[in-house]
Formats: C-alpha cells, sequence, structure tokens
C-alpha cells in the first residue's frame, strides 16, 4: 500500500463519515470562504495554517453577523447544516443569536455579581447597617452559589440555601438574608444580567416573624421610675437616655446619639434617623430633662461621660440590670418605644399622629397598635346599633325572647 493509496482510504473514510473532505481545500495561504449552494449563509471558512471552520452568515437587525460553528475536522457537515438551518430561522424571525451569545459571556457569576452588588449598595447604607450586612455575607452570602454564573440560579437552589441559613443562623438571620439576596436578583434584572421577571425568590415565603412588642402597664412604668430614680446617682446619663425613651418614642440610638446641634428648644430636628432626618416634638418633663444635663467640654454629644472622656456607647449591661430591679423580665429597651405608641393609642390619638410622632414613613408599620384602642370603635357600634334598631321601631324589633314567647323558637330543637 502506497502512501497515495492510503491518503485516499482516510479520505474516502472521512467522506463517508459525512465530514469535510481535506483533498478539496483550496490551495493558497490567503483566508477565504467557499459558500453552500443548497443553504444560503452557510459556508466553510479555510485558513492559511490548513484550519477550516464552518460559519453562518445572516443580516440580524440591520447589521451582518458572522457566527462559527465549530472546527470542521470535529462537526460534521450535516450537523453544522442543522446547526446553521435553525440560527437562520432564528434571525428571520427577529432573534439575534450573535448578540445573546456576546450577552451570555458578559454574565457574571455569582461571586462577581456579589461583588459588584455589594460596591453599589453599601454607598446607600447607613454604617450601622453596613455593619451587620457585611456580617451576614461573610458568614452565609460569600460563596453561596459558587461557580454558578449569576443568571444560572433557580428557585431550588435559593430555596436549598435559604433551609440552611435559617437553620445555621436562626429565623432571623434566614430572613434578612434572603431580603438581601433578593435585592441582589431585583438589581440583576435592572441591569440586564437576568430576565426580566426572573427573580428566583419571588415565590418563596420568609420565614414567620415572632411577635415580640411589649407594652409597659402603669404599674410596669411606675416601678421603672423608682429604679431609674435611684439609679440616677450612680449612672446619671443612662438613666436619663432611658426616661427619654420613654418619654418620647425614639429610637435606642436616636437618643443615644444625640446631638446639642439637634436640640431646638421644644424639638429635636434629627439629622440621620432609620427613615431620615425628622422632628422630634419634645413635651415639657422631655425639655426639663435636657435643660437638666450639662454641655461638657468641646464635644457636642449629649450624652458625654466626662470621667471617660467618650460619649455612651452601650445600654444593654445597664438596661438588664434596671429590668431585674423593676421586674419587667424579657422587656427590652426598644419595648419602651411601643410603650410611648400604646398608651399614645389607649388616649384615642390617630394613627397617622402616632406615626409621626415615632417617625414611622409609612401608616402600615403603625397599624399594629390599632387594636389598643377599642373603646372608639365600640362607641361606633353602639350608635350604628341604635340608629338601626330606631330604624327598625319598638314592635318590629327581633328580640330573642319575644320569638321564644310565640312559639318561634321550635326550630332550634
Amino acid at each position: 500500500m502506497t502512501r497515495v493509496s492510503l491518503a485516499r482510504i482516510i479520505a474516502d473514510e472521512l467522506t463517508t463519515l459525512r465530514r469535510f473532505d481535506p483533498g478539496k481545500r483550496p490551495s493558497g495561504k490567503a483566508r477565504r470562504v467557499e459558500w453552500s449552494e443548497k443553504l444560503p449563509g452557510f459556508g466553510i471558512r479555510y485558513y492559511g495554517s490548513g484550519r477550516s471552520t464552518y460559519i453562518v452568515q445572516s443580516r440580524m437587525n440591520g447589521v451582518t453577523r458572522t457566527i462559527t460553528l465549530g472546527n470542521a475536522n470535529v462537526l460534521s457537515k450535516s450537523q453544522a447544516l442543522n446547526c446553521a438551518r435553525r440560527i437562520l430561522l432564528r434571525a428571520q424571525v427577529g432573534e439575534d443569536p450573535a448578540s445573546k451569545r456576546k450577552e451570555v459571556r458578559k454574565v457574571p457569576t455569582y461571586d462577581d455579581f456579589l461583588a459588584i452588588y455589594w460596591k453599589q449598595a453599601a454607598a446607600k447604607w447607613k454604617p450601622s447597617t453596613l455593619y451587620t450586612h457585611d456580617c451576614y455575607r461573610r458568614l452565609h452570602l460569600d460563596h453561596a452559589f459558587s461557580g454558578m454564573f449569576i443568571d444560572e440560579i433557580e428557585q431550588s437552589h435559593v430555596l436549598t440555601w435559604f433551609n440552611k441559613v435559617s437553620v445555621n443562623g436562626g429565623p432571623g438571620a434566614g430572613n434578612r438574608c434572603f431580603e438581601i439576596l433578593r435585592s441582589m436578583f431585583n438589581h440583576a434584572e435592572r441591569w440586564g444580567m437576568r430576565p426580566e421577571g426572573s427573580n428566583p425568590c419571588a415565590y418563596i415565603r420568609p420565614n414567620k416573624r415572632r411577635k415580640c412588642e411589649r407594652f409597659l402597664s402603669n404599674q410596669e412604668i411606675v416601678r421603672l421610675g423608682e429604679v431609674l430614680r435611684l439609679r440616677l446617682r450612680t449612672h446619671p446619663l443612662h438613666s436619663t437616655i432611658v426616661q427619654l425613651l420613654l418619654l418620647t418614642g425614639c429610637r435606642v440610638s436616636e437618643i443615644k446619639d444625640l446631638t446639642w446641634s439637634e436640640v431646638k428648644g421644644g424639638r429635636l430636628l434629627l439629622h440621620d434617623s432609620k427613615t431620615g432626618p425628622r422632628t422630634v416634638w419634645l413635651g415639657d418633663e422631655a425639655q426639663m430633662l435636657l435643660a437638666s444635663l450639662e454641655r461638657r467640654g468641646s464635644s457636642d454629644r449629649v450624652f458625654w461621660n466626662k470621667q471617660t472622656r467618650r460619649p455612651v456607647a452601650e445600654m444593654h449591661g445597664f438596661w438588664a440590670e434596671v429590668r431585674t430591679e423593676a421586674n419587667l423580665p424579657g422587656v427590652r429597651l426598644h419595648d419602651l418605644r411601643h410603650s410611648f405608641a400604646s398608651h399614645a393609642a389607649a388616649r384615642s390619638e390617630t394613627l397617622p399622629m402616632i406615626g409621626k410622632l415615632l417617625g414611622h414613613s409609612r401608616l402600615q408599620t403603625t397599624s399594629r397598635y390599632a387594636h389598643l384602642d377599642d373603646g372608639p370603635v365600640l362607641e361606633a357600634a353602639e350608635r350604628i346599633g341604635a340608629l338601626i334598631a330606631e330604624a327598625m321601631g319598638e314592635d318590629r324589633s327581633l328580640n330573642y325572647n319575644t320569638m321564644c314567647d310565640i312559639g318561634a323558637a321550635i326550630h332550634d330543637r
């Protein structure tokens, strides 16, 4: 068997396998394309190195696109033809496979997108929020979907991750991390990295929140006041903070981090509360408490400790001792804010007014206190009932005892 005959046999076998026949390769080193007569737009591109590839060319969105299908020595001609037909068909109905391929290549992995999102979102978060979210990221978000592109993550992946975080970190941590992840996927849609309406968190329910609001009764407030008056001798700043929390309904950070530049007579002009700048109106008792404090040194902080030369930074240790002495087990500092709202509701203050006092940005947040004032509702029910009874008349009122007297109660047997 000669060398020439062996080459002919190999060429024949490749032909039977429907592969490209090297014997038909055009001579010359310049790159050129041989177009198919059977399928316009389909061809073979020859390179000077001897390599050849199948290509398909079509006009898409007013631009001529050329897509490489694969190496002609690896991909059979029939396979390339079938692929080319599908691409040309999609181009005819308005799709652009070339652009879609480029988009896929631009989609980042989950880990890369997390870094991109964090850089954008962190600039808008408050320092305390950023600190908390950084902890959640380190514990539960980093490498959560490693090796996956951001558009590959589906609901089943998120559900598995969410259950794991809820078990390891607790239901609360699971919900917080879930909210961050949901926001990430919303941004991925806005930035064109996921199809619109494809957020895999959309139909996953978060863990049920525990209702931990606690409202102090009048007797409990009396006990708390007695303990705070005794504590004024040893912890005047901490005791004053607790009193102001109860008198204003402010958040702990809003009073603890208060500055003298925010104190404006009968109100506080808070520059950076949880919901943004807001005004807190002060009653006479709260104004007297602030007036009793001395401005210490050059610091603008209201609760500045002249002994440590630092502002009050921590309240939980002090509060743990106070609530034990006042016999208030399980009561949190934040519950003083709820107590302020509950007493406002008990005195028939409207929900919009309570929301304004608390600095709520949404009325829905304040609606939790609606059940605390049932008096007006009962009065309204009595007024409406009286009007209906008057309209019906005495002789037409459907009294149960009257019905029994005339024998109608037989139907109740």
